[in-house]
């Protein structure tokens, strides 16, 4: 727990008060075309060259549904615990903005297609769940651009149209690290589903957070302030932990909390008021005469359930079940898909789990990052993996030579077995070829023999370095302790 975090709770502590949070996140479904017309979803292409009539709001353009768009929901719904309604409705949200060329966003309002699910976080406290109030389908806004020193701004409608769900969570969040880890599991099953990659950065997952605070044993909710486009965990963190604070310091000295939208500002690492809060009223809903109501019957949602996949949460508890490993190796292995199933190629190649799980976990995510690659781009394969961490278990190479090799393996593509046989980097295992290394190290040391006997134990690791030195590395290190301490005690 960072230093931080002591500071926000015994801040709490001191003054009463507790924390209610609530997270409204946008993910990006990753589907072809836009959730109501047919032009492209890619990013990166040249501004407004992904419109069509719909989405410019054209006279006389209608919206039709992009039915993968629903199938994506209905996963998500599923995956999350939800409830998914037979009968919901898409309605038109007003307001006026450059980006919104319609003059309306169509959304879900009081007829979502998800209802009542909720998502487990773990901690180091145990499991928690957070209620969802709702997952519902809606389209995104493009995109305005503001250039400095101009009294204009340019706007890119490629965005507009993009299909979106939005994840509405209960009020069921006390803290940022609670809220962090919300949206990191939200972002995991995204990812496992395949119907968002998850990019924060590119604005393909946002997060508005609600935060209020109340004294400690009081039921009701204060006033919130919601902190509007938060893209990564940490910015999450960082602006409720300040928000917090800052609405601690109000009302203990005497104010009052202003229902309001806030902006976090990461130069100032304060959040500043965008605007006061609008209310449901000022966006005069209603149903779309546009588009009929979207009905799920029972064939719908029976074949989309059997197309999910192995969720997050049930291969960790296979990992840890099957394999027993650690809680924190089973958070780092499901982090997405691919890594998952690396995972379980690398051991069904070699049943040797716990020490697959740390080779994965240490030096090739730690090479990975270094090099900025993800799983989709790994150089070394599950099989060349699970052959390395053969050659240890097997003592054809000691852990030190693994790490050389693996370096060569993750360069060149190489496979272990060749450049350990190209190389002569075979483990000495023979004890008669060991014991006359150390013989021979023992009798040109003679001083540093005298000085383990006379009791300076920690001689031993000169001994070991000297032998390693004679035999490239390449010794047992089992068996060369084994045969040096009997040798060093004289037996």
């Amino acid at each position: 727990m960072s230093s931080e975090t002591n500071s926000l709770s015994d801040k709490l502590d001191a003054s009463g008060f507790e924390a209610v949070i609530g997270l409204e996140v946008h993910a990006q479904l990753s589907t072809d075309s836009k959730i109501f017309a047919s032009s492209g979803t890619a990013s990166g292409r040249p501004e407004n060259s992904l419109t069509d009539p719909t989405t410019l709001g054209l006279p006389g353009s209608l919206p039709v549904l992009n039915h993968r768009v629903v199938d994506f929901a209905i996963k998500l719904g599923l995956a999350t615990n939800c409830t998914i309604e037979k009968l919901s409705v898409f309605s038109r949200k007003h307001y006026l903005y450059p980006d919104l060329p319609k003059g309306y966003q169509i959304s879900q309002y009081d007829k979502p297609l998800c209802t009542k699910g909720y998502v487990e976080v773990r901690s180091k406290t145990g499991t928690k769940r957070v209620g969802l109030t709702r997952i519902h389908l809606e389209e995104d806004a493009g995109k305005n651009i503001h250039l400095d020193g101009q009294p204009f701004s340019l706007v890119d409608l490629n965005r507009a149209g993009v299909p979106l769900v939005e994840i509405v969570s209960e009020p069921d969040m006390s803290s940022p690290e609670e809220a962090g880890q919300y949206m990191r599991r939200l972002r995991q099953t995204l990812r496992h589903l395949d119907i968002c990659d998850g990019n924060m950065e590119e604005g393909s997952l946002r997060c508005d957070a609600n935060v209020s605070i109340r004294k400690r044993g009081v039921t009701t909710l204060g006033t919130k302030v919601e902190i509007k486009n938060l893209n990564s965990f940490r910015y999450v963190e960082k602006a409720l932990e300040y928000e917090i604070l800052r609405q601690v310091e109000v009302v203990s000295g005497g104010g009052s909390i202003q229902q309001e939208t806030r902006l976090w500002d990461d130069g100032s690492q304060s959040t500043r008021t965008m605007r006061t809060k609008e209310q449901a009223a000022d966006y005069r809903y209603f149903p779309d005469p546009d588009l009929p109501q979207l009905v799920v019957d029972e064939n719908w949602l029976n074949r989309v359930r059997a197309s999910l996949p192995e969720l997050p949460n049930q291969i960790f508890d296979r990992f840890k079940k099957l394999y027993e490993l650690e809680d924190y190796l089973c958070e780092l292995l499901t982090e997405d898909k691919l890594t998952s199933r690396y995972f379980d190629q690398a051991v069904s190649c070699h049943n040797s789990p716990k020490n697959l799980a740390n080779w994965i976990t240490t030096e090739l995510f730690g090479r990975m990052n270094k090099e900025a690659l993800t799983m989709e781009s790994c150089p070394v394969s599950p099989e060349d993996m699970a052959s390395l961490v053969k050659l240890i278990d097997d003592g054809v190479i000691s852990g030190k030579i693994a790490k050389g090799v693996f370096d060569e393996m993750f360069s060149s593509g190489v496979s272990p077995s060749q450049i350990v046989e190209s190389k002569g980097l075979q483990q000495l295992s023979d004890p008669a070829q060991i014991s006359a290394v150390i013989d021979a190290v023992v009798a040109a040391n003679p001083e540093q023999l005298a000085a383990y006997r006379a009791g300076k134990t920690k001689m031993l690791s000169f001994f070991v370095g000297q032998i390693m030195k004679e035999t490239g590395g390449k010794a047992n290190p089992q068996l060369l302790n084994q045969l040096l301490e009997a040798r060093l005690k004289g037996e």
